[in-house]
């Protein structure tokens, strides 16, 4: 199911370009616009889900196979190896900007112990 106001249903559906990096059925990885490190990957579910608190039974197999892909992923963004740093917000006091569920990997440099 697609929100037909979401910047991220419409990158999926193909309205809005993007970089993409992997892409399979269920799931679609890409190139932030907005990079913080060399290396700056959202990996999505294909389904809308607003953020981790809507993840129910009905949508997690979503949610596993990002977690089965995410190397898979980093490998193919080059930092595999390096290392990366793997980020979900959850809200707008997270600093949530698109509501659709999604990940960041951030990587392609030392990022040090702290999160911020």
């Amino acid at each position: 199911m697609f929100k037909d106001d979401c910047i991220f249903c419409k990158i999926i559906k193909g309205e809005i370009p993007s970089t993409k990096v992997y892409e399979d059925e269920d799931i679609l990885a890409f190139k932030d616009i907005n990079p913080v490190a060399p290396v700056h990957v959202l990996v999505i579910p294909k389904e809308h889900i607003k953020d981790t608190n809507e993840i129910v039974e009905e949508n997690i197999k979503y949610i596993d196979h990002i977690f089965k892909n995410i190397g898979k992923i980093a490998k193919a963004a080059g930092v595999y190896e390096s290392g990366y740093r793997l980020i979900c917000n959850c809200g707008e006091d997270a600093g949530q900007q698109v509501k659709h569920l999604h990940f960041h990997i951030i990587g392609g440099k030392v990022l040090g112990p702290k999160v911020l």
